[in-house]
C-alpha cells in the first residue's frame, strides 16, 4: 500500500518517448521536467523510410535532429566519407541552431527511423517566451560544440 504522504509532485519518469530521449541529450539535460515538457511541445516528430534523405549537403540548415528510433548515416556524398552512423538517443545537426550556413554533409536514414526536429525558429520562439530556458540550452549547446571541436582537434593531431 502506498503511503498517504507520498510526494505526488516529485519528478517522475515520463513514459513519453520524446521526453525520455530528449532528457538524455546534453543540450536539454539541465532543464527541469517542466522546462523539458515546454521544449518538447516545440519539437516536430518526423518519420523516414530506409534510404530516405533527412537533409542533403548544401541544403539550408534549419535545426537539429534527435533519433528516437532507427539508424542515420552522416556522410559526404562528394568524397564518399562516412562521418558517423547514429542510432536511437543520438543527435546531429545542432550547429544549425546557431547559424544559417548550408549543411556540410548529408544525413540519410539507413533503416526506418523516427526523429525529433528542434529547429532554429523553435529555439528563437523559446528564447522570446522564456529567456532563462533559452539561455540554458545555449550554454549547454556551446559546451557540446566546444567538446566536438576539441575531439576534432585531437583527431587531426593523431592524423599528422
Amino acid at each position: 500500500m502506498k503511503t498517504l504522504y507520498e510526494n505526488y509532485f516529485k519528478n517522475k519518469k515520463s513514459n513519453n518517448p520524446v521526453i525520455q530521449v530528449m532528457s538524455k541529450i546534453p543540450m536539454f539535460q539541465n532543464l527541469s521536467s517542466s522546462e523539458l515538457n515546454d521544449v518538447a511541445r516545440l519539437t516536430h516528430e518526423r518519420s523516414f523510410k530506409a534510404e530516405e534523405p533527412i537533409f542533403k549537403k548544401m541544403a539550408p540548415a534549419e535545426g537539429m535532429y534527435v533519433i528516437i528510433e532507427g539508424k542515420v548515416e552522416i556522410s559526404d556524398p562528394d568524397s564518399g566519407i562516412t562521418f558517423a552512423t547514429l542510432r536511437g538517443g543520438d543527435f546531429f545537426g545542432e550547429l544549425a541552431l546557431l547559424d544559417e550556413e548550408p549543411r556540410s554533409a548529408m544525413a540519410v536514414a539507413t533503416e526506418p527511423s523516427k526523429l525529433i526536429g528542434f529547429f532554429r525558429t523553435d529555439l528563437l520562439t523559446l528564447m522570446d517566451r522564456d529567456p532563462v530556458v533559452g539561455n540554458k540550452i545555449l550554454v549547454d549547446l556551446s559546451r557540446v560544440l566546444g567538446e566536438r571541436l576539441r575531439r576534432t582537434n585531437l583527431e587531426l593531431e593523431k592524423s599528422k
